[in-house]
């Protein structure tokens, strides 16, 4: 769909979140991410609480309806008992502080002048304690941000905040984390809502990203950065959009979630043309189990075999409304599921305007309505499953339903990989945030004397890339990007084309990994080796990519290993140049010299990566004209 964002009142911020190179922030473990599994695990379970004025933040209601336990995996090497909420906080981790001072400074924002911790509540269980630690560090105004395309992007606020812990599964029921990633340092950088064009947050978000890896303090790697979306739109509601980790992604899910508010607005105006209101929505839950007992129906038959129950809510003037499709290929009956499944825990519901399907009939339709007493214009949900469970998943619903009549509810909303999104959890409240009591604040001062010149812009970075070292505006901005900068300029020194050097870096990397290739475990020394070996011409730029190739598995330990492994004598290679020449001597003889291009494409299948492109054309021509003398 084609919108007129400007007449839609479009208002897009973003919340960019990205880990620091440093040590954890309220401890001295390392920032260290792993993959193997914790050295054992510790069981939890959260409870709700008021705020100091006495009322409760909404999504730690919401969690508290779930009853979960938490199962949390430590490491012996780089978790403590503060992330196990064993132990009190060490003191704020001061480097983590001056990377963010400085990133402030970048971008002309205003530090405060001492820094205090707060409390936000977070009951998910990504967090031991129910609360992520955070900092407000600085504020922007009307001169800190970044200019775009479509116009300047203000920042907001920055702030430095402990990572959470990192998901490993979820259920209604239980969620497991493991704890080597809470407590690493993460800045959180705000922008005013400024934004006013999807494709306008794709640029703002890269120029930020940018100018946080023009510190040189930041973690690289996937998962590292991350963005929150959060969209409104006239006559809607502000939705938080978290994890969006593909820049590319960023406009279309802002299109999607326009579009949905934009839908949601209209089943509002269609539900209110009707005459509903938010008692017609109160209904009760009714067992129809006894009504589909005859059903053909394998999804029925299943769940009755399993010992489920199936129950049915009358949706009073929703007909044609749930089937109505809010975003591509998600309806609002998806929306209804979202939280019947995230509250109840339930697989899904069924509803009137997506039947007969499934097996379920005319029949099976007819008996539903009658035990439901569903009138003309009416519609009705069913939910399959045992009875705790499904109560909570139709209180969900109904709530969901009333506030149809209002339009948009505030709500946080998980990216899905198609650009579309779901529900989360409740928007957070007011009531979330309090003071840490536990540490002392620190006074920003003395730590911005310390930083003294800030580094270079990205765009300043580029461009003494291009005219320094001759390269293109695409493969400056690819080092960049990459954060390969100073290694580049490290390999330079070497008598090889500085062109050839980055794309090593970046292209043929980037080859690898999409191969499947575990090319984060080259190491720098190992592209260092390769920049001199192919100066001294003991190396074929031809060799490189399987080079790096079988550095990234381990099959080697250097460059020179392989080079040993592989690597072809001039007596061999002449050799092999005279045998192509006598196995295809009648048309050498016919072409002459025209044959070079034919010989030299044999010649290299057999060596291409052993030896240099440039010493095999001059003895295929050598060889070749020996050849033509004497034969």
């Amino acid at each position: 769909m084609n919108f007129n964002y400007k007449d839609l009142g479009l208002k897009v911020g973003l919340e960019i979140h990205q880990r620091l190179d440093s040590h954890k922030l309220f401890c001295k473990c390392p920032s260290i991410m792993r993959e193997d599994e914790p050295d054992s695990w510790i069981r939890r379970k959260l409870g709700i609480s008021y705020s100091e004025l006495g009322s409760v933040d909404p999504a730690a209601r919401f969690e508290s309806l779930r009853k979960r336990e938490f199962l949390y995996g430590v490491y012996y090497d780089n978790t403590c008992e503060v992330e196990a909420d064993e132990a009190p906080p060490y003191p704020l981790n001061e480097d983590a502080l001056e990377i963010s001072l400085t990133i402030a400074l970048m971008l002309k924002m205003k530090p405060i002048d001492e820094v205090h911790v707060m409390r936000k509540i977070v009951v998910d269980g990504s967090n031991t304690t129910g609360f992520q630690r955070t900092a407000l560090v600085a504020i922007g105004g009307n001169e800190s941000g970044i200019e775009t395309k479509w116009g300047f992007v203000r920042m907001a606020t920055l702030c430095l905040e402990e990572e959470s812990a990192y998901i490993v599964e979820s259920r209604p029921e239980l969620a497991r984390y493991r704890l080597d990633r809470l407590g690493i340092p993460l800045v959180e950088l705000a922008t005013k809502p400024d934004i006013w064009h999807p494709d306008q947050a794709k640029e703002a978000a890269l120029k930020l990203g940018r100018m946080l890896r023009a510190t040189g303090r930041v973690q690289r790697g996937l998962g590292t950065i991350r963005q929150d979306i959060n969209v409104s739109i006239r006559d809607g509601a502000r939705q938080e959009i978290k994890g969006v980790q593909d820049l590319d992604l960023i406009p279309e899910i802002i299109r999607r979630e326009v579009q949905r508010q934009v839908n949601l607005i209209k089943i509002r105006d269609i539900l209110r043309s009707r005459g509903i209101k938010e008692e017609h929505l109160r209904a009760p839950i009714i067992d129809v189990t006894n009504a589909l007992a005859n059903s053909k129906s394998h999804l029925i038959r299943r769940a009755l075999a399993r010992g489920d129950k199936i129950y049915g809510m009358r949706v009073i003037g929703f007909s044609g409304i749930i089937g109505r499709e809010v975003q591509p290929g998600r309806r609002f009956g998806t929306e209804l599921s979202d939280y019947a499944k995230v509250f109840g825990g339930v697989k899904g519901i069924l509803h009137g305007d997506e039947l007969p399907n499934y097996g379920i009939d005319e029949g099976d339709i007819s008996k539903v309505r009658s035990e439901l007493s569903c009138e003309k214009g009416d519609s009705f949900i069913l939910i399959m499953g045992k009875r705790e469970s499904v109560e909570l998943a139709f209180k969900s619903i109904e709530e969901r339903l009333i506030y149809a009549l209002k339009g948009v509810p505030n709500e946080t909303r998980r990216a899905l990989p198609d650009g579309n999104t779901s529900f989360l959890r409740p928007m957070p409240g007011s009531a979330r945030m309090y003071p840490e009591t536990d540490i002392l604040p620190v006074k920003t001062g003395p730590l911005i004397e310390r930083i003294g010149s800030l580094p270079s812009a990205p765009e300043q970075v580029v461009r003494r890339l291009i005219d320094q070292y001759n390269l293109t505006e695409d493969l400056a901005w690819e080092l960049f990007d990459e954060g390969k900068v100073l290694i580049f300029e490290k390999i330079a020194k070497y008598n090889v084309p500085t062109r050839f050097l980055a794309s090593m870096l970046v292209s043929m990397v980037r080859s690898l990994r999409r191969e499947g290739e575990p090319v984060e475990k080259l190491k720098e020394e190992s592209f260092d080796e390769i920049a001199r070996l192919l100066g001294e011409g003991k190396l074929a730029k031809e060799a490189v990519p399987e080079v790096l190739r079988a550095l990234a598995r381990g099959d080697y330990s250097s460059a020179e290993d392989y080079i040993k492994d592989h690597h072809l004598s001039m007596e061999k290679l002449d050799s092999l140049i005279e045998d192509v020449i006598r196995k295809n001597s009648d048309i050498v003889m016919e072409r002459g010299k025209r044959a070079f291009g034919m010989i030299m494409g044999e010649v290299m299948r057999e060596v291409r990566g052993k030896i240099d492109g440039a010493v095999v054309s001059r003895k295929v021509k050598e060889k070749l004209e020996e050849f033509l003398q004497t034969g």
